[in-house]
């Protein structure tokens, strides 16, 4: 038993001297595994400046080890044995131990939602736990956490890429870019829970190899020519439902259309709206009635200004259901009826094959906003986005942005000087 201990390295090491012993001793947990190594040293000061060298090195070669996924035994070297549990300099690979990602993906999502409870949207935290709950725990399941490396990282893209079928097909279905993003980001928030929990020592890197820089694309959306074909496509359909008991429903639907790209809502702030949240305005700056709209989306709270043509397609839900002031306006996104009608009007795709949405609606909004010549700073205040994100995905597509005037310059040419010749006068 020591006689005497000392703390370092925030008590990740121990100085320590046994019981009839001049000489100092050291110790760390490192690895899964405790470290120990005499100083040879009498002196306290010079044990503890020996310590924090040889640990110090200790922590290099845990880093190495753990950098590429193989853990290492210390020790002799054993004679070289072939199978999957040798290395070629005849070292045996160490099974990681430890908790389990399950333990990690666990302690995620009660921390997650007792922390974000009321400051991030319920669906949002939803998601979270559907993404743990429906992919990483059925791939990840019980490995350890020091087990999943950036190798481990790769495969599970991989099997998220080729594991679902198209039984029409028989191809792979794969996952949109941002659904395989926004689960990538899950599994970093887990693996930073282990991490703080001291499970693991560093994450591994996350980061998608073979992935070029992209290039920016604009978002789909409606020109005004192909906004007019839907909307009228939509009022027809009202007029003259496929069955007459659907005649409400295509008859909310034109109004959607309507109202949403005369907003700029999001699909989600459109489904969360209720009666109280909208009010109907005379418009002081430009003497119209306009809707003021309450908008509540991933963003908090924010408002909204909507052009005139939002107010009778609102006054046609709200009488038509009879609203009360705590009802939904329009309540679920109607996505289905509007991939049919884009269907129909051969619209669901644009001319760069971007797939046209409830979403594509917004894009419209935008569009039309900065080709009337609005200015792009309120046009970005009032859809709660940034002038940035509205440059980047908007405005770089849209020519009336660009000022011929400022383009089309011409250094003036200097007029050249014509001389006339002297004619040389008659001799007499």
């Amino acid at each position: 038993m020591p006689t005497e201990s000392h703390l370092l390295m925030d008590g990740a090491l121990h100085v320590y001297r046994r019981e009839n012993s001049r000489y100092w001793q050291c110790s760390t947990y490192l690895g899964s595994r405790n470290h120990r190594q005499t100083t040879k040293e009498a002196s306290l000061a010079a044990a503890k400046d020996f310590a924090r060298d040889w640990y110090m090195e200790r922590c290099v070669e845990d880093r190495q080890r753990r950098r590429g996924g193989v853990l290492l035994l210390d020790g002799p070297v054993q004679p070289l044995i072939a199978g999957p549990g040798a290395l070629a300099d005849g070292r045996r690979r160490r099974t990681p131990t430890g908790p389990s990602f399950e333990d990690a993906a666990k302690a995620f999502t009660d921390e997650f939602e007792a922390i974000t409870l009321g400051e991030r949207n319920a669906d949002y935290v939803k998601q979270k736990s559907d993404h743990v709950r429906v992919h990483l725990i059925p791939f990840f399941g019980n490995t350890a956490l020091e087990a999943i490396t950036a190798g481990k990282v790769q495969e599970y893209r991989v099997h998220r890429q080729t594991s679902r079928i198209d039984p029409k097909t028989g191809k792979p279905k794969k996952p949109a870019r941002a659904t395989l993003h926004g689960e990538v980001v899950t599994l970093r928030q887990v693996l930073k829970t282990a991490n703080r929990k001291g499970w693991i020592a560093a994450l591994p890197d996350m980061s998608a190899p073979y992935k070029t820089s992209g290039k920016v694309e604009h978002r789909a959306w409606f020109s005004p020519e192909e906004y007019k074909m839907l909307y009228e496509a939509t009022r027809e359909r009202a007029k003259n439902p496929p069955k007459p008991r659907w005649r409400e429903v295509c008859e909310n639907f034109h109004d959607y259309v309507l109202f949403m790209g005369n907003t700029g809502l999001r699909p989600d702030e459109s489904a969360r709206l209720e009666l109280r949240d909208v009010k109907i305005v005379n418009d002081e700056s430009t003497g119209e009635r306009i809707l003021e709209i309450e908008v509540r989306g991933k963003r908090g709270v924010g408002f909204c200004k909507s052009m005139p043509g939002a107010i009778l397609p609102f006054e046609r839900v709200r009488r038509r259901k009879q609203l009360k002031p705590t009802d939904r306006l329009f309540g679920k996104t109607p996505r289905e009826l509007m991939n049919t009608v884009l269907d129909e009007l051969k619209l669901k795709f644009d001319r760069d094959g971007h797939v046209r949405t409830c979403y594509s609606l917004r894009h419209t909004y935008i569009c039309l906003r900065l080709l009337e010549g609005a200015d792009i700073y309120q046009v970005a205040k009032n859809c709660r986005t940034s002038v940035e994100m509205i440059e980047k995905y908007y405005g770089r597509h849209l020519k009336n942005n660009i000022d011929a005037s400022a383009v089309n310059v011409r250094r003036a040419r200097p007029t050249p000087v014509v001389t006339r010749k002297k004619t040389a006068k008659p001799t007499k």
